[in-house]
């Protein structure tokens, strides 16, 4: 059974971090794309970061760049997103997503808000 569980949402002050895991299991993890999402509510979901399944080379939205890094561990099965000096518009829940030519799996989120 395929799953992504992400963790490490929370509530942090502008200017924090945080580090969000998503755990996978029930599929080759090393053969996929991994990245991270965001949705606010009213909002379409928007991609906040990528890393490449064989090279491991990352990509950013330009929102984050500078501040957000994508990583992942394929002995651990989990893709991290280390999110330093935080503002209150990276308020959203963050979803973990693999993907692969007509395979794509999605976790079930994490909320992350940003406020003093």
């Amino acid at each position: 059974q395929v799953q992504l569980v992400e963790s490490g949402g929370g509530l942090v002050q502008p200017g924090g971090s945080l580090r969000l895991s998503c755990a996978a299991s029930g599929f080759t993890f090393s053969s996929y794309a991994m990245r991270w999402y965001r949705q606010v509510p009213g909002k379409e979901r928007e991609l906040v970061a990528g890393i490449t399944a064989i090279s491991g080379r990352p990509n950013y939205a330009d929102s984050v760049k500078g501040r957000f890094t994508i990583s992942r561990d394929n002995a651990k099965n989990t893709v991290y997103l280390q999110m330093n000096s935080l503002k209150p518009e990276d308020t959203a829940v963050y979803y973990c997503n693999a993907d692969r030519p007509f395979y794509h799996y999605w976790g079930q989120g994490t909320q992350v808000t940003v406020s003093s």
